[in-house]
């Protein structure tokens, strides 16, 4: 566009006293630029005709107020995104646009007025919810800047998925090595208060002052007796008869047990769904478990106990969930024994997994195996997303299978080689050199698998069948179960792929749109180990900000009512995504809680008497905006 042209049609405005150019106006140079221009013309508004001001309006408020001028007193006109980049073939039109964009900006500019801030104080403690390995490097991190951190996880021991796995690509470094000593770290570090077993069940209030409610529930073994000796497991009438989550239920444990051995806390509880006394109100004469505890640590009157936290900021890290491939028919897993799932086989080949590493199927070791991709992901009629760290843990887990049977046949079929993380593909490289054989699979054409003689036959479009011993799934990640609760208390929303929705992906991408509300891990998007660990570092150098100010400045472009307006309709309660919205019997009127509002607008366009508005943004200066753009006097 003319840009030159703009500049001078600018100048005609009978508000207008200045107007310049600069090709980079929000580098130093040209907020020096308006600052002097500030200072020397007596400027009391400032019109800015750039990009959008999501990428930018903080920066020219900053200028703003170095001039010593309120920042509330510019108005932006977009006229990069909304007008030169969809007018790339208009030149003539993307300029005209552009003069009436920057008219009604500055018609608006006129009549905005000056907006005061006001700062809250921040309680300097921190909660992270979720205590994978995203969650307890959040909480180490926040805690060794000197904050106290609760970090809250549901499972009763923290480690989350990384805990289930042998070794890590592409290095091979052994899993718990990296995981275990972080995990303990967490758990002994002075400012952390680890709360495993627990769930958090209400979230109030707002950032510097979050009221939570966790509630604990009951291990039926005290914490603080308990050794962690194992007589109790040993002695149970269910040992060995239930099934181990942790691995993948593919081993058996005791009713009363620890998920693994390097839990942490390494504190045994009882399973109430397997319990005999809770289930049946009986265990034989005698509690065998409770008799077999020389601590005294087994007590099955403990009760739920829920308690109430106040903090500052809070960390998301709740992680992710395995797909769950029975939903596909076309692959026949738990129908054929001999298809098993990528974490089922990490467990297999672990050596203090169900197995001690041994790999049978049907009783024997396997000689034809087939890893299959994107179960799960990528999908056109389900999950459209790419789990992203896939691709790697089947070259992992492909070279491991080699390794153990080098005389195995492998084959891996694959959508395409997402090997994009720092030695990735050479990694990649090195797998498909052992003798591993890569073919493409077409998602339009699923993969079927069916039954034969001694295992199965694997059919996929264009390759020919193979009968195989093994195959095995590699599931994608979804969304953490109870997600969607969570959003609900808190206000973060989630996207369309179910994940909870950072701020902005390129400039907050862990902040979220509830201030003093951060992401780290899975629960934003699938993402591998390192990822996780740097985005977690991220989301507590984000955190540890806010609490280290003492104090936080709230932008006052928010809703406000006007008490003789409104119409007690309550339609704007309802309406509001971030609760910042009540009902004030008294008054009959909506009442808005500054500390909540981010001045997003829905409840001033849902308001049927326009009794809403929000501040720098009410139908005064709305209409004299848009009757410019068109044009009408």
């Amino acid at each position: 566009m003319d840009v030159d042209k703009l500049s001078e049609q600018a100048r005609s405005y009978p508000e207008v006293v200045l107007s310049k150019t600069h090709p980079f106006l929000c580098s130093e140079e040209g907020q020096a630029l308006i600052q002097n221009d500030i200072k020397e013309n007596g400027l009391d508004r400032v019109v800015i005709a750039a990009c959008s001001p999501k990428f930018h309006e903080r920066t020219f408020k900053k200028a703003l107020e170095k001039a010593e001028l309120n920042p509330y007193c510019l108005a932006m006109a977009n006229i990069r995104e909304q007008c030169a980049w969809v007018h790339m073939e208009e030149n003539g039109k993307a300029t005209e646009k552009a003069e009436r964009l920057i008219a009604g900006a500055v018609k608006r500019a006129s009549v905005i007025e000056p907006l005061e801030t006001q700062e809250v104080d921040i309680t300097q403690t921190a909660m992270v919810i979720g205590g994978g390995v995203a969650g307890i490097q959040a909480a180490l991190d926040i805690a060794d800047n000197g904050y106290k951190v609760y970090l809250v996880e549901s499972s009763p021991s923290i480690g989350g998925r990384m805990a289930q796995l042998d070794k890590t690509f592409p290095t091979l470094d052994c899993s718990a090595c990296i995981l275990t000593p972080k995990m303990v770290d967490a758990a002994r570090h002075p400012n952390i208060e680890l709360l495993a077993y627990s769930d958090v069940t209400d979230v109030k209030g707002h950032v510097g002052d979050f009221k939570v409610k966790v509630l604990k529930k009951p291990r039926y073994v005290d914490e603080d007796l308990c050794k962690g000796c194992g007589d109790c497991a040993e002695a149970c009438r269910m040992k060995d008869r239930i099934d181990n989550e942790f691995d993948e239920n593919l081993g058996k444990r005791s009713a009363i047990y620890i998920p693994f051995p390097q839990a942490v806390p390494l504190k045994y509880l009882v399973d109430p769904e397997t319990c005999l006394l809770i289930t049946k109100g009986v265990c034989g004469k005698t509690l065998k478990c409770a008799d077999a505890c020389e601590a005294k640590a087994v007590n099955f009157d403990q009760k739920e106990e829920e308690v109430e936290l106040n903090v500052g900021v809070i960390v998301l890290a709740t992680g992710y969930d395995p797909y769950d491939p029975s939903q596909k028919e076309e692959f026949g897993y738990g129908v054929h024994p001999e298809v098993i799932t990528a974490l089922e086989l990490e467990r297999l080949v672990n050596a203090s997994g169900p197995t001690s590493g041994h790999v049978e199927i049907n009783g024997k070791e396997p000689k034809d195996i087939v890893f299959i991709s994107c179960v799960g992901s990528r999908e056109k009629d389900g999950n459209q997303y790419c789990s992203r760290f896939c691709c790697m843990y089947n070259a992992k887990l492909a070279h491991m299978v080699k390794d153990k049977f080098p005389d195995s046949n492998v084959t891996v079929y694959y959508t395409d080689m997402r090997a994009f993380g720092k030695g990735f593909d050479e990694f990649f490289e090195k797998v498909k050199s052992e003798g591993i054989q890569y073919r493409v699979r077409d998602l339009d054409d699923p993969i079927k698998i069916e039954k034969a003689d001694g295992g199965v036959v694997v059919k996929a479009e264009g390759h020919p069948d193979i009968a195989s011993d093994m195959v095995i799934l590699s599931i994608g990640a979804i969304p953490k179960a109870g997600s969607e609760k969570l959003s609900e208390m808190i206000g973060v929303k989630l996207g369309d792929d179910g994940f909870f929705t950072e701020l902005h992906p390129k400039n907050r991408p862990v902040d979220t749109a509830v201030r003093g509300v951060f992401l780290a891990g899975c629960c934003q998007s699938p993402k591998d180990i390192p990822d996780s660990v740097q985005q977690a570092s991220a989301a507590a150098a984000r955190a540890s900000t806010v609490l280290g100010n003492g104090k936080m400045v709230l932008d006052p472009v928010i809703a406000v009512v006007r008490e003789a307006g409104c119409g007690d309709c309550q339609i704007c309660l309802s309406l509001c995504p971030f609760g910042a919205l009540d009902f004030d019997e008294e008054k009959k009127m909506a009442k808005v809680d500054e500390y909540l509002c981010q001045g997003c607008g829905i409840c001033t366009a849902a308001c049927p008497s326009a009794a809403i508005s929000v501040r720098n943004y009410s139908q005064d200066q709305l209409e004299a905006q848009i009757e410019t753009l068109m044009g009408i006097d």
